[in-house]
């Protein structure tokens, strides 16, 4: 069909990826804030607001209703959380979080994603990463946000602008609260670009362009299996190349 059409093909096939992964996240905030409640966004207004943010970012609903649905499995007691660890591609320690009701059916399936691109599942690295709550945000200066966290009685540990102008925080997990409660005080329309708890690695690895490859089409299986929720890894490439 000619080079034009491989070009449209492959521009498409990425595109559907970056979309799958911006949907991913949404999914994920979505079911954190109902779990986090009543999986109700009448009952539940952080679930509400959520589920506001992404209608806005063109989440479909179909991807809203299975996040809300998983949810309430967890709640009502049919679906567990199961965690796999191992490493990918260029010995990239890799930690995979799923919601499943089969646990066969999903160990191999994330087995599987392994073994295809030469990584293995089975060895620790938890202890590579530590938990933090992120937030990221517009509409606030670094002294304005400081302000709002003392005001709230707030800790932190890092709080910085980036070069696209957000506002970034990290802190223990148990600030959670706190911090967004201060935020949200300070500001009753801040919309929060990330706002969550995270894995974050204490060190990065650096791949080969053989590697890299190896790993996204890893990152790409373990996607497009539903019981995945979160993916957490230490290889050292941009966000648009992990969402590829």
């Amino acid at each position: 069909m000619g080079r034009a059409h491989e070009v449209r093909a492959a521009s498409m096939a990425k595109t559907a990826a970056m979309k799958s992964a911006k949907y991913a996240k949404w999914g994920k905030e979505i079911f954190q804030a109902a779990k986090a409640g009543v999986p109700d966004p009448e009952m539940n207004q952080g679930l509400k607001n959520t589920i506001a943010r992404a209608k806005k970012d063109q989440c479909p609903a179909d991807v809203i209703k299975r996040a809300i649905e998983k949810a309430q499995g967890v709640k009502s007691g049919a679906t567990k959380e199961k965690v796999y660890e191992g490493y990918g591609p260029g010995q990239v320690a890799v930690i995979v979080e799923c919601l499943t009701d089969n646990d066969n059916r999903t160990f191999t399936e994330v087995r599987t994603a392994f073994n295809k691109t030469g990584g293995t599942i089975g060895t620790a690295v938890s202890y590579m990463f530590s938990r933090k709550a992120i937030f990221s945000f517009e509409g606030m200066t670094e002294d304005e946000a400081m302000e709002a966290l003392m005001a709230g009685d707030a800790d932190f540990e890092d709080l910085a602008t980036d070069e696209d102008g957000f506002v970034n925080i990290t802190a223990d997990p148990a600030q959670f609260d706190a911090i967004k409660a201060a935020l949200e005080a300070a500001k009753a329309d801040i919309e929060f670009d990330t706002c969550e708890t995270t894995l974050v690695p204490s060190t990065k690895v650096d791949l080969d362009a053989d590697h890299e490859e190896k790993f996204r089409r890893m990152l790409s299986l373990l996607r497009e299996y539903d019981d995945v929720s979160e993916i957490y890894h230490n290889a050292n490439i941009s966000e648009d190349e992990d969402e590829e």
